[in-house]
């Protein structure tokens, strides 16, 4: 894809540019990674699928905290691309106020799972705070957490505690974060649960526009949290996901050391996970992704 303006930054799945203004374009790639490693197959809409639902979020939490979002829409940016843009770049745009954005993670989590299970296998803690005794992976917690995590350009982030974070931020955005990151994980975890879902945990990024706090970059997509068909869910066992599980399937059957190079993906695999991502879409936001800008002729 073509676009003439400076480009400012790369991440594992977005691609950054200047808009003039105070502006930034995000274009989201079907790019996928696993276990930290950036395959070579791109997933097929999967950056529609991201950008999809990033879009229906902001607008269902605009009620909570403004976001950096200011359109969707090709036909709006044009301009700014010389009028006559890459159609492949319909469906996987976001044109967005520039943020200074929090050097944390903010990680909520409402059942206990990944990373946060391991920790408390290990010292029956959850990001150094004590949680009862006798939980089992997958439990549900007695309240959803806020546990921060610092930002990793590569490989892991690193799980913080919420001092850590006030060190990092002060004490009023700190505390402001976690207010506003619990709000939406509640709010959208009953939303999620009215249409048969669970959101276990999942991963919002915040910035700062003149001195207000902003969500950014993502939100509730199948990227940055972990969906559960509320049917296949007890405790005990993890449920299976709405992301890439096709993906981290195949590869643990195949002895990989997880370092690059990866090995390559199969058809097949790479169409499975762009349909669990494009289910996750329809599931929780009761739209038909084919109704999507860029996806003319998805079947669904």
């Amino acid at each position: 894809m073509k676009i003439d303006l400076p480009y400012v930054h790369s991440g594992k799945v977005r691609d950054i540019y200047d808009a003039g203004q105070n502006q930034l374009l995000m274009v989201t790639s079907d790019r996928l990674s696993a276990f930290d490693v950036v395959l070579n197959e791109p997933i097929t809409h999967k950056g529609r699928v991201l950008t999809a639902m990033s879009a229906f979020w902001f607008d269902y939490f605009a009620d909570v905290v403004p976001s950096h979002l200011l359109s969707t829409d090709l036909d709006e940016v044009a301009p700014l691309l010389g009028g006559n843009p890459d159609p492949d770049l319909a469906g996987r745009i976001m044109l967005c106020r520039r943020a200074e954005m929090l050097p944390i993670e903010c990680i909520v989590r409402g059942y206990i799972t990944g990373s946060a299970w391991k920790e408390y296998q290990a010292s029956g803690t959850m990001h150094g705070a004590v949680l009862p005794t006798g939980l089992k992976e997958a439990d549900q917690l007695p309240e959803p957490v806020f546990t921060p995590s610092t930002k990793a350009e590569e490989g892991h982030d690193m799980n913080i505690s919420f001092d850590e974070a006030v060190a990092l931020i002060g004490p009023e955005l700190a505390e402001q974060a976690r207010e506003v990151s619990l709000a939406l994980y509640k709010k959208g975890a009953a939303w999620a649960a009215e249409r048969g879902i669970i959101i276990a945990d999942t991963k919002f990024e915040m910035g700062v526009i003149d001195g207000q706090l902003v969500l950014a970059d993502e939100v509730l997509t199948p990227d940055s949290s972990r969906f559960w068909p509320a049917d296949q869910w007890q405790p005990g066992a993890t449920p299976p996901s709405f992301d890439k599980q096709p993906v981290r399937d195949f590869l643990s059957g195949l002895g990989w050391d997880k370092q690059p190079p990866p090995p390559p993906l199969p058809d097949e695999v790479v169409a499975a996970t762009s349909q669990r991502y494009q289910e996750a879409y329809e599931i929780i936001t009761g739209r038909s992704f084919a109704d999507w800008p860029g996806t003319q002729g998805v079947a669904t």
